[in-house]
């Protein structure tokens, strides 16, 4: 199964500075330690989750190592079927395959690749509002694609296009664009395939196709039960039950939305607390 975007696991924007990122982290990291979740396996998996996805993006040369890898498919070559440069002849058959020519100045016996080669297909994600989705219309994306150059080399070429989007498109739909792609040295591009991101809200996420706010639950109430206010992407305020003995992570579907239970934190305690705390400890908890 293909990991998340980290940017949509930490809930920060793709233009999030690295404090803003270091901040998500921390939250989160916080919220989901094994030892702050009695340990949860969903917790210690979400935990997880998390310290990997902010060691993809927590700076600027994390962020560029990232992006590079989902334009080059997980770290392969961006050209498709040209083959690596340390296989298939090295680089001496890349500039074969490029130029006709071996290293050496002499005309190369290979047969030139047919022209149905193609480059990789390149993805972008479009970021719509709710509204604009349901809308539909022409909206303008910019890109990175990546084109063969002399010698072997990459240039990264940025590109905006307008991409045309049906009315009442949903999260993760995916628009292909023939030809947008990347390059290929002795063929055609490939395409560019659009995914389209839905705003879920303030305070939400999208894990997979369902939309997830989470709510700060008090750990006595995780235990004992009770109701937790909450309020919908809407400005909508409404009270939900919590079921007696809840785990972080479990979640009530209202309307549209996954609410999810997370511990509420705690920075200070008083002497009472303390004491009660102190109490439940000796009794097993």
């Amino acid at each position: 199964m293909p990991e998340r975007d980290p940017y949509q696991v930490l809930g920060v924007s793709r233009g999030a500075s690295d404090a803003e990122i270091k901040k998500a982290f921390r939250k989160l990291a916080r919220q989901f330690h094994p030892d702050r979740n009695d340990g949860s396996s969903a917790a210690e998996a979400k935990f997880k989750e998390v310290q990997s996805a902010y060691n993809s993006i927590e700076n600027a040369e994390a962020r560029r190592k990232y992006e590079q890898e989902q334009m080059f498919g997980g770290g392969g070559n961006p050209f498709g079927g040209m083959g690596g440069m340390g296989g298939m002849g090295g680089m001496e058959d890349v500039f074969s395959q490029m130029f006709g020519k071996s290293m050496g100045g002499q005309r190369s016996r290979r047969a030139p690749r047919p022209p149905e080669e193609r480059g990789r297909n390149a993805t972008a994600w479009l970021d719509l509002t709710t509204d604009e989705a349901e809308k539909g219309g022409s909206f303008n994306l910019t890109y990175t694609q990546l084109i063969p150059a002399s010698h072997g080399s990459i240039d990264r070429k940025r590109r905006t296009l307008s991409v045309k989007v049906k009315p009442n498109s949903k999260h993760g739909k995916e628009i292909r664009i023939k030809d947008q792609g990347h390059g290929h040295p002795q063929g055609v591009n490939g395409d560019l395939i659009v995914k389209i991101r839905v705003d879920p809200g303030e305070g939400c996420r999208w894990d997979g196709g369902r939309i997830v706010k989470e709510v700060m639950v008090p750990y006595s109430t995780m235990m004992l039960g009770g109701k937790v206010t909450v309020t919908l992407p809407t400005g909508v305020k409404g009270k939900i039950s919590v079921p007696p003995l809840s785990q972080v992570g479990d979640r009530q579907r209202v309307k549209d939305i996954d609410i999810e239970f997370v511990l509420s934190e705690v920075d200070t305690l008083n002497d009472d607390q303390k004491e009660v705390l102190q109490s439940l400890k000796e009794n097993g908890l």
